[in-house]
């Protein structure tokens, strides 16, 4: 597996020599993912299980009730395996070239396919992901924030979801001035607490309250088509709960890294507690959540869960502060590729006041899209399928077989193929199956109620 990566003739960079102006230094010193490089490992573990474990664990519970016991397990556990095979390509390849790091996922893919056609390839499914994925953290936190009022204050007026929303946002007017990755270690850490701490609530909860009476484990749907649909859009919701690889390179780049001490050691021990918790996370969400409600359980299983109302309104802040964490998580990258466009292509001065624009801009347009379109069940399915599928499953398979060239038909070959053909499948098969869902819940639904 472990082949020596060739090294690319135009990249002599040896490990002393910096070829970079004073200038590109402190540009670089300034962007969010380049400018600390004193991580520990463990901070590698809590940014990737906030990045992993979203609101994409609640829906796995609904993504089983459409695929069914069978094939409900059988794509949790390849998820789960081909997952953790493809972020350990992503983390091997960060330094494969002696002397230099690739800090960011297009850099990689600018080194596998080429300047130009990397960028082409990498950057809009990145940014589709990142962008997507701050959309739909905007709607669970919004609606996870109305769930909590509803619940501890029955006999309030009725406020819409557009304002909790808006609450919800006018945290990240604040958070998103934290400069970069290490300097959010904090929030990730809390985030990363409440995700273990509400995802137990959710399979703990659910344990407490049985098997339902009335419960069945058949398809929902009374027509072939509709099951179909159904199943192909459980896929996406499977694939947006592994969504990590997005911003794993730049998680990496925060580590420290000498010739000596590479970072991908104390960066794949943090990948390794991170799936650890995943599947502590994921596998009793979503095998509990249906065996006790079957095909009735809602696309996300806090809904499902109504008593103690203590305990499930406590879950819900709970989501609220962990999409708050896992929201920056993934506008690091984005406000990076931001802000680097900004400088280096357009000459505009590094200053806080750059930044204080750029950032308030896209938290105002992320909520504002969130407002417009809050189907989260569909959304979830639609993007699971149309980008993270490539980023996630597959993207980096690629990539290995490009620099690698590892011998046909061995081993590392075959794995990566096999990986490659069933990352083209769900990319193909989630986004009908999540653009159905959304149909469905749009013909019912009124603008900005």
């Amino acid at each position: 597996m472990g082949t020596e990566a060739p090294v690319d003739q135009h990249n002599h960079y040896s490990n002393h020599v910096d070829h970079r102006t004073e200038e590109e230094k402190a540009i670089d010193a300034w962007l969010p993912i380049t400018s600390s490089r004193n991580a520990k490992w463990w901070y590698s573990a809590f940014h990737n299980v906030t990045a992993m474990v979203g609101a994409g664990v609640l829906g796995l519970p609904y993504a089983m009730s459409n695929l069914g016991w069978g094939p409900g397990v059988t794509v949790l556990v390849i998820s789960w395996i081909v997952t953790l095979y493809t972020l350990w390509q992503m983390v091997e390849m960060h330094e494969m070239v002696p002397g230099k790091r690739f800090d960011r996922y297009h850099e990689l893919g600018q080194h596998a396919f080429g300047e130009k056609l990397g960028l082409w390839i990498v950057v809009p499914q990145q940014l589709i992901v990142e962008v997507g994925v701050d959309i739909v953290y905007m709607v669970t936190g919004g609606k996870s924030l109305k769930k909590f009022h509803d619940l501890v204050c029955q006999d309030c007026k009725e406020i819409k979801l557009t304002y909790f929303i808006m609450i919800f946002a006018s945290a990240h007017f604040v958070l998103s001035h934290f400069p970069n990755f290490n300097s959010i270690s904090g929030v990730s850490l809390a985030a990363a607490v409440m995700s273990l701490s509400y995802s137990t609530i959710a399979w703990g909860a659910s344990v407490d309250k049985g098997v339902q009476p009335d419960v069945q484990y058949g398809y929902k749907s009374k027509s072939t088509a509709g099951t179909v649909l159904n199943f192909f859009a459980a896929l996406g919701d499977v694939a947006f709960a592994y969504a990590g690889h997005n911003v794993v390179l730049e998680i990496q780049a925060t580590i420290p890294s000498t010739p000596e001490k590479p970072s991908k050691k104390p960066m794949w021990r943090g990948v390794l507690v991170a799936y650890i918790i995943v599947a502590l996370c994921y596998f009793p969400v979503a095998l509990i959540g249906y065996w006790m409600y079957g095909n009735s359980v809602e696309d996300n299983i806090l809904i499902s869960l109504n008593k103690p109302v203590w305990l499930i309104a406590m879950a819900n802040m709970f989501v609220v502060v962990h999409v708050i964490g896992s929201y920056q998580i993934y506008a690091m990258p984005v406000f990076d590729m931001i802000e680097t466009a900004l400088v280096k292509k357009l000459r505009f001065r590094p200053t806080w006041y750059l930044r204080f624009i750029t950032r308030n801009i896209y938290v105002a347009l992320t909520m504002f899209v969130a407002i417009t379109f809050p189907f989260f069940g569909g959304l979830l399915s639609f993007f699971g399928g149309f980008a993270f599928a490539p980023t996630t499953y597959f993207l980096p398979c690629i990539m290995w077989l490009a620099i690698y060239k590892p011998k046909k038909f061995g081993l590392s070959w075959f794995t990566n193929w096999i990986c490659i053909v069933l990352g083209v499948i769900l990319m193909v098969v989630a986004p009908i199956g999540g653009l159905r869902q959304i149909i469905v819940q749009a013909k019912t639904y009124k603008f900005y109620s």
